[in-house]
Formats: structure tokens, sequence, C-alpha cells
């Protein structure tokens, strides 16, 4: 298997555990595709980790963790719209958005909990490799 194979095979697989949500696991999976991460890569990577922590905060109901690393997968993300290694960024983005605004426009103590039907998903598509 090459590199390229390898990198899509452990992200699809970061992927079934984001989607059932499993989101510290999926943190792990891509915590070590991003130690390896060519520079091109790292934010993206990053970026998904940081969305994976986000929704593991929000799920654990730790509302200003959950606020702080929701920024920060965007910022990371944003560079590689629409999409990236397969991922439609666009559409994960929206998603993860349509989850996080609940919270996000909540008062400080008055946070919604955690709501497992409008977890998003993250969907990758496999792309050939030459």
């Amino acid at each position: 298997m090459s590199d390229e194979q390898t990198i899509g095979a452990e992200l699809r697989r970061a992927a079934e555990l984001f989607n059932a949500q499993q989101f510290h696991a999926a943190h792990e999976v891509l915590d070590e595709l991003w130690d390896q991460a060519s520079q091109q890569d790292s934010d993206f990577f990053k970026g998904l980790i940081q969305a994976c922590i986000a929704l593991h905060h929000y799920q654990l109901g730790n509302p200003e963790g959950a606020r702080k690393l929701y920024s920060g997968h965007r910022q990371y993300l944003g560079p590689y719209l629409p999409g990236r290694r397969g991922v439609d960024l666009t559409r994960f983005l929206a998603a993860m958005q349509a989850c996080f605004t609940p919270l996000l426009r909540a008062r400080p103590g008055a946070e919604p909990p955690y709501d497992a039907a409008s977890a998003p998903r993250l969907e990758v598509e496999e792309i050939a490799v030459d």
C-alpha cells in the first residue's frame, strides 16, 4: 500500500469513528496522520482534530472548551475549501456550524446539551491513486 493509500485508509477509519460519534477515538487516528503529515496537509489534519475535540467537549458537557475549539477548526480548514483528500469541507463546515449554532448563541450558563441527532458527519470519498 502506498503512503497515499495509507493516508486515505486512515482518514476513512477516522471518519467511521467520527460518524459513530466516537470523537476522541477519531482524534487519535487523525493525530497520527497529523504527526506524519506533509506541510501541505498539516493544517488540514489539525483542523479535523480540533473539530473532533470540539465535539468531544460538547458531548461531555463542557461548552467553554467546545466553543474555543470550534473557532479554531474553522481557521485551519478554511484555506482548504472547497475540499481536501476526498472531504467536502464546504459541507462539513456547514454541518459543524448547524450543530454548534445553538451552543454559540446561548448565554453562558444556559447552553443547550449536546444533541446527537444534529451531529455532523465526516464523509471521505475515495480518490484514485496512481
